[in-house]
Order: structure tokens, then sequence, then C-alpha cells
């Protein structure tokens, strides 16, 4: 295969892609996965608030402050409402922070990805197998973020006050919107269309 000879300025461009992309993925993995995680362990301030539907306007709220204060929990608010947790544990810290993990996971995933197809433009050909199957771990990153986003969010509220009065006070709900959902299964079918589209010149270039 011959790979097309590209221009200084276009070289420049493909080093500050690279860049651009390298330093995301910096930032999401030390702000999206390392500061949640140092916050679990205790060893930085963690989040201790999470926003909640509730089934009813905080029924048992206290009479003086109206906040809803349970084994450690407050519950303030309406029918959108504040978790918050005086005094989380390890396990309850970890629970407030694993739906940001996740998702900070699969954004690093799809980065670094990226970055490995925008390193072949360095040989001027981007259409090469390993990118389609690049192309395909991103959609279905994007696919799992598109289930998980709503659904661990609800699965980490229903852990934390399982066994608690605040149970029957916040309803398990999962609600999915396609925001993702699309763009998931569009980055699929281009990952399809980019492996058919590789095939025939890998076929043509015979064993190596």
């Amino acid at each position: 295969m011959t790979a097309i000879r590209t221009s200084g300025w276009a070289r420049r461009n493909d080093r500050l892609l690279e860049a651009v992309l390298g330093a995301a993925a910096a930032v999401a993995a030390a702000f999206g996965i390392l500061v949640p995680l140092l916050g679990v362990l205790g060893v930085t301030a963690a989040t201790h608030t999470r926003e909640v539907g509730t089934a009813t306007a905080a029924r048992v709220a206290d009479s003086v402050t109206g906040k809803t204060a349970v084994d450690g929990m407050t519950l303030t608010g309406g029918h959108r409402a504040d978790l918050v947790l005086a005094h989380p544990g390890p396990g309850q810290r970890l629970l407030l922070a694993l739906p940001e993990l996740v998702g900070s996971l699969l954004l690093l995933l799809v980065l670094v990805l990226l970055l490995g197809m925008a390193r072949t433009l360095r040989d001027g050909d981007v259409l090469v197998p390993r990118n389609a199957r690049r192309l395909s771990l991103i959609g279905l990153a994007a696919l799992a973020q598109a289930v998980l986003a709503p659904v661990l969010p609800a699965l980490t509220t229903r852990l934390l006050v399982r066994g608690t009065p605040l149970a029957a006070e916040i309803p398990f709900a999962v609600t999915f919107t396609g925001g993702l959902l699309l763009p998931a299964l569009l980055l699929l079918a281009l990952a399809e269309v980019f492996r058919r589209g590789t095939r025939p010149r890998a076929d043509s270039a015979g064993p190596l």
C-alpha cells in the first residue's frame, strides 16, 4: 500500500490533533478518574450529594428544617431533591462516585482510540483495518454510556438508601433518552462501512 505524502502544514496539523487528544485524555484521566478515586479513598474531599427523584414532596420532613433526615442522610426538596450523606463511608463514597467514574473511563477509552486513529495520519492513510476496529470500539463505548448513564445513578441510589425509610421516598426510576443512543448506532454503522472499505485494499495488498 502506498502512503499519501502530506505537506509540512498537514503534518503540523496532525501533530496538533494528537496533542489535543492526548491532553484531553490526560485531563479525563486526572479529573474524571484520579480525583474521584482519591475522594473514594478519603484522601481528598469526596462528593456527598446526589440529586434524586422523590415519590412525594418529602412526606417525612422535619417540621422545623423541612428536611428528611434518616441514618445520617438528608433529603431536601420536592419531587427533585438532593440526597445528602453527612458522613459517607468508603462503600457509600464509591456508590456516589461510580457513575462519574464509569463515564470517565468510557470517555478515556474513546479519546485513546481517537488518538490511535490520529496517529495513523502520519502515514497519510486512515483507511486501515485497525482503525475500523477502533471505530467499532468507540461505537460500543458510546452505546455502553447510553445505557449506563441513566441506569448507574438509579441503581447506586437504590443501594445507598436500601434498608432505610428513605427507600420509600426515592423510587427506582430509569429514563432512557436518544441523546447518545443514535450517535452510537451511527458510529457502529460507520465502522462497518469503514471495515468493508478496508477489506478490498487489504485483499489487494496480499499477504505481508
